[in-house]
């Protein structure tokens, strides 16, 4: 997610024309550009706006749908091979690196 979030973030800066006076072949840094400009890195948004979605669902009531989906354990079969990264692994993935909480102890805190 994160080199397509660079690459992506990399096309909207510099794109087809001209910002900052600055084109490709110019070969100037991304991070320069941004630092420049003063626009913070795509991914570190992306990331910040998780985990206060995040922070939404743990304190939601427990009727609540979008709580109830994320609490849930679905049960069944799954399919062959390595299961797909879910939102939730994601998220408590980056808890524990940005903040250094595991997921079971975030409704503790958040609330």
């Amino acid at each position: 997610m994160k080199s397509c979030l660079t690459d992506g973030q990399r096309r909207c800066v510099i794109g087809g024309g001209r910002v900052a006076g600055l084109s490709l072949r110019d070969r100037v840094r991304s991070s320069a550009i941004r630092e420049e400009l003063g626009v913070e890195p795509l991914l570190l948004r992306v990331e910040r706006s998780q985990m206060r979605w995040l922070g939404h669902l743990v304190r939601m009531p427990p009727r609540c749908l979008p709580g109830e989906v994320f609490r849930a354990c679905p049960s069944g079969r799954r399919p062959l091979g390595r299961p797909r990264t879910g939102w939730r692994d994601y998220v408590s993935r980056l808890m524990w690196e940005r903040l250094g909480i595991p997921l079971d102890e975030l409704e503790e805190v958040a609330g």
